[in-house]
């Protein structure tokens, strides 16, 4: 090969490689129920934290509190744990023993279903998630752009709308605001709106209430400009699903979205005193939003909640063509932290301590006086966390801490070891006259690789790196696409073989600048790199063949004596730590 020749594929290399991320993802298909209940470590990790939940509460700041915590994977529960405040209300004491089946308020934990509400609209063809939102609403007038302002925009925080018109105005909020220094005014001459009163509630807000206070706002920022939170967002969203179903927004949530996922503790109208989890001198649980319903108003628990990110476990990418519920819509102040529909999505790598590769979740929080809630969901691992509390303010975040930590790492284990179980190893040819072989490995660093791969005798990787004049330090990393070679049947599994730098240098500023691009070079039209991994056996807990695709080969695994995936876990299954053994693993439909 020519010098000139040589120079190009080095080039065009070297910008692959720098297009590459050092740790991509997702490093491993999705760990399965059975692959959590029967690893016992995990096990021990969540025994532990039920420990270190108890603990949490035995500052008596948290005497008058009580919480739940539901884990999930899209198929079954796995665990849950509950505390019952040590001080209750004696005239109203509520629930005598939190459970599963207990009711908080959910707060803004709702705008997940009003926006579920809103993309069956969509997938039903009763409206379009990029229609201007005054469409629907003629009503909407003063200084704001409607006409600017779409579906989607509104339900991604991208409205550029001010937040709310009762609660966000402090003269609504405490009872005497004039101790800020604040000049005393003429409520009524002002306009301010006499519903949702915090400090000294009297009626809910109403429709007309919403119109004539929006008349006068004015925008924060243009459409699509800046993310910021609004609760007037959803409030409207609510409205437009009842212009175009033809129910009221309660009915609508609950004949769609509740029923059918047999939701039967959640309900937009406060349940019996005997399964409410009322706070010490909380009065926040009989409070009708009105017609903040969509923003704030469901009530549940976490049993039902599980229920409801099972379904979207399943459903976030399959849902419509033009949506991927997950993906973030806007970035907010801080690097890690995006909006989407209507999530608030963290990313963060400061959990693995043995890769760089990021951590997503998908949340939704909420708060009501006294009640704070919030839903995480782990697509990478396929698991869902809800964790609701009733009392103090800071409990919340000490148990999304101390859960999300210790869930993760376990979770990550349980991925890494099913990993190394399934698929590492030497793959030969059946052919005695072919001299080619396939050898993987595994470390939780780089996760599964190709520790060598000899084709027709020669030895791929180190001719690659002759032909390519690739100096630099590189592995093969296999990423899951999540895709199969035989879709119906979910079998053949294909992967991608990704080349990954492994000298970073973190002190260039734009080491840390990754865009990725996962499709390989070509071999006449076939992938270099693809590998399609099959089991002899549907649902094995092996592959025994595997394909690459460029080579025009079929290589079958080396057989040795396997241990489980946990490597001397005897088998054992999981037991004691409330760990669940049930769920919904049917596929639900929702009707539109």
């Amino acid at each position: 090969m020519g010098t000139t020749a040589r120079n190009f594929i080095f080039l065009l290399l070297v910008g692959r490689i720098s297009a590459r991320c050092y740790d991509p993802s997702p490093a491993f298909p999705l760990p399965k129920l059975d692959s959590y209940r029967e690893a016992s470590k995990f096990e021990h990790v969540l025994v532990g934290l039920k420990e270190s939940l108890e603990e949490l509460t035995l500052p008596a700041e948290y005497d008058t509190s009580s919480f739940s915590v539901e884990i999930t994977s899209s198929h079954g529960t796995l665990w849950e744990t509950h505390h019952t405040a040590r001080d209750k209300n004696t005239s109203r004491p509520g629930a005598a023993t939190v459970d599963g089946t207990s009711v908080y308020r959910m707060a803004s934990v709702t705008k997940a279903f009003t926006t579920l509400a809103i993309i069956q609209q969509h997938i039903a063809g009763n409206l379009s998630l990029d229609d201007p939102i005054d469409q629907y609403l003629p009503r909407l007038g003063g200084e704001i752009p409607w006409k600017d302002i779409t579906l989607r925009t509104v339900a991604s925080q991208l409205s550029g709308i001010p937040r709310e018109f009762t609660q966000a105005d402090v003269i609504n909020e405490f009872s005497n605001p004039l101790v800020l220094g604040l000049p005393p005014v003429d409520e009524k001459a002002e306009g301010v709106p006499q519903c949702d009163v915090y400090y000294a509630y009297d009626r809910p807000c109403n429709e007309d209430d919403l119109y004539k206070d929006l008349a006068t706002k004015k925008p924060i920022w243009p459409p699509k400009q800046k993310s910021t939170y609004s609760n007037y967002n959803f409030d409207l969203l609510g409205l437009v699903i009842e212009k175009v179903s033809g129910l009221s927004y309660t009915e609508y949530v609950k004949s769609r979205i509740l029923q059918p996922l047999n939701m039967t503790s959640s309900s937009f109208v406060k349940s019996s005193d005997s399964t409410a989890v009322l706070p010490k001198g909380g009065t926040y649980w009989d409070v009708d939003k009105g017609i903040q319903r969509p923003t704030g108003g469901l009530y549940s628990s976490t049993s039902d909640m599980s229920s409801f990110l099972r379904y979207v476990l399943k459903n976030y990418n399959g849902l419509t063509p033009q949506l991927n519920w997950f993906n973030p819509g806007s970035y907010s102040t801080t690097r890690s932290s995006f909006y989407g529909m209507p999530w608030e999505i963290f990313r963060t790598d400061c959990i693995l301590s043995e890769t760089s590769r990021p951590i997503i979740f998908v949340t939704k929080g909420g708060s009501h006086p006294g009640y704070y809630s919030s839903v995480i969901m782990l697509p990478e691992y396929d698991l869902g966390i809800t964790i609701l509390t009733a009392g103090s303010r800071s409990l919340k975040a000490k148990i999304i801490e101390a859960v999300t930590v210790a869930l993760v790492q376990a979770a990550e284990d349980v991925a890494q070891s099913n990993l190394k179980y399934r698929y590492t190893g030497e793959y030969l040819s059946p052919s005695k006259d072919l001299n080619s072989s396939l050898v993987l490995a595994h470390s939780d660093a780089k996760s599964l690789y190709i520790e060598s791969f000899v084709s027709n005798s020669t030895d791929v990787i180190a001719a690659w790196q002759n032909l390519t004049g690739l100096e630099e330090n590189f592995r093969v990393q296999l990423v899951p696409t999540l895709l199969y070679r035989d879709e119906q049947n979910q079998r053949g599994e294909i992967w991608r073989g990704l080349i990954v730098p492994q000298n970073r240098n973190p002190g260039l500023v734009w080491d840390d600048f990754c865009l990725t691009d996962e499709d390989s070079d070509y071999y006449a039209r076939k992938p270099l790199f693809e590998m399609v991994f099959w089991e002899a056996q549907p649902g094995g807990k092996i592959v025994d063949h595997v394909d690459i695709s460029a080579f025009r080969v079929r290589l079958d695994r080396k057989h040795t004596e396997h241990v489980s995936s946990e490597e001397a876990a005897d088998g054992a299954s999981l037991k004691g730590a409330q760990m669940g053994n049930y769920g919904d693993g049917d596929q639900v439909v929702l009707n539109h």
